[in-house]
This record gives structure tokens, C-alpha cells and sequence, in this order.
């Protein structure tokens, strides 16, 4: 505990922190929307931003495979040379020979050869194929990619001006905040905090309206009003669990 949250709990009354509770409310509602404002923006950011960079790894990923098939065609058309060029030298040699076993062996060699380039051009045509395929994907995540790319621009610059224009009033109110949370004992802010949380509108001080919680809107009986005004201890609904307050301290706090 620290020595501020150490003097706040032995010097503030019940009633001064119930004050204190109620203008930390005020303050953290502030926050709460220019956060609202902001809404789903960030989060819509980071998603694009990561299936951009997703996009970006895909495209590299399918040029790197592209380049590698047309590294195995151009192998494959080396291949095809090579074995042009022996039954080029077979079909000489064939012109030289001595016998019929010779040039039946030649034969061999030219068909052996000519059967090695029909292979070649079958992957050829596979690889050609699959590069155009690989293109094709490409192509459609580029096009993918730049509308995306448009996309996370615009959040970008819609998020960037909503921060610009509520940057300083949220540091106003963040450094508000913590000087008021130095005035309230540490295991009263730390409830206050818990509750908060909890709270799907981040309410966790709230007034006795018409006779109901400010928060969840049950009765609150007449005996039990009369302790929240009476102000002698911290009281909770018995419903939500938020802190309640009368409507002096809410009028106080709006003045």
C-alpha cells in the first residue's frame, strides 16, 4: 500500500469516500467514451494489418514457387538440348558403324534418348500449367491484397483522427483519474475496480434513482435509502453489487 492510500484510508471520512468514489466514476466514464468513440476501430486495424501481412506472405510464397518451376522447366529444356545433341552424335555414329549389332545398339541409344524428351515435355507442360495456375492465385490475391491495403489506409486515417482529436482530453482525464484513485484506500479501489470490470457499462459507483439502483434498476427498500443518505458505511446492491450513492454527493459532483 502505498503512502497516499495509507493516509486516504485513515483521514477520509465514509462520506469523503463516497465522494472520491463517485467523481472517480464520473472521470472513468469519460474515458470509457472517447474509448467508445474509438469503438472497434483498433481491433479492425490489427485484423487488417495481419491479413496484409498474411497476403504479403502468401504472394511471396507463390513467387518464390513460381520461380522454382521455371528453374525445373528451363532444367528440363537443358535436358532436352543434352539429349538432342546425343542422338545427334548417335545418329553419326550410326553412319560408321561395323555391324548390325552396332547400330541396333545406337538404336537404343536415339530411342532411349527421344523417349528422355517426351518425359521433358510432359513436365514441361505440368510446370507451365502449374505456374499459370500459381499466377492465377496470385493475380487474385494481389488484387485481394490492394483492396485491403485501401482498406486498412482508411481505418488507419478514420482512427488517427478520432486519437488526435481526443488524445489530450483522455491524458487530461487518465492523469484525473489517478490522482483521485491516490485518495481512496487501496482495498476500496481495488472492489471499485473488480466491479467495473464486471459491469458490461463500466459502472461500478452508481446513484439511487426513483427509488431503484442506478445500475441495475432494482427497488431499493425505503430502511436501506435511508443508510445510503445517512452515509455511515459503503453500501451495495444487494442485486448488481455496484456502490450506491444519494443524490447529494451526484448532484455535488456535477456541479
Amino acid at each position: 500500500m502505498t503512502k497516499q492510500n495509507k493516509q486516504a484510508e485513515t483521514e477520509l471520512t465514509i462520506e469523503e469516500k463516497l465522494r472520491a468514489l463517485y467523481s472517480l466514476q464520473i472521470v472513468d466514464s469519460e474515458i470509457d467514451k472517447i474509448r467508445i468513440l474509438r469503438g472497434e476501430l483498433p481491433l479492425e486495424v490489427q485484423d487488417l494489418e495481419d491479413e496484409v501481412e498474411g497476403l504479403e506472405t502468401r504472394i511471396g510464397n507463390l513467387k518464390n514457387e513460381i520461380a522454382e518451376l521455371d528453374k525445373s522447366v528451363a532444367g528440363k529444356n537443358n535436358e532436352i538440348t543434352a539429349s538432342q545433341a546425343l542422338i545427334k552424335k548417335y545418329e553419326e555414329q550410326q553412319n560408321n558403324v561395323r555391324n548390325n549389332r552396332e547400330y541396333d545398339s545406337l538404336s537404343k541409344e536415339i530411342e532411349f534418348q527421344t523417349l528422355e524428351m517426351e518425359l521433358c515435355n510432359k513436365k514441361i507442360r505440368e510446370f507451365t500449367a502449374q505456374v499459370a495456375e500459381k499466377k492465377e492465385v496470385m493475380a487474385e490475391a494481389q488484387a485481394l491484397l490492394d483492396e485491403r491495403r485501401k482498406d486498412l489506409d482508411g481505418k488507419k486515417s478514420e482512427l488517427d483522427d478520432i486519437t488526435r482529436d481526443t488524445q489530450k482530453e483522455e491524458e487530461n482525464l487518465a492523469e484525473k483519474s489517478a490522482e483521485l484513485q491516490t485518495r481512496i484506500e487501496e482495498r476500496l479501489l481495488t472492489a471499485y475496480k473488480r466491479i467495473r470490470s464486471n459491469a458490461r457499462n463500466g459502472l461500478a459507483v452508481v446513484p439511487v434513482k426513483r427509488d431503484a439502483c442506478g445500475g441495475c434498476f432494482n427497488q431499493i427498500p425505503p430502511q436501506r435509502q435511508l443508510d445510503i443518505r445517512s452515509r455511515k458505511k459503503i453500501i451495495v446492491c444487494e442485486y448488481c453489487g455496484r456502490i450506491l450513492v444519494d443524490d447529494e454527493i451526484v448532484g455535488e459532483a456535477g456541479n
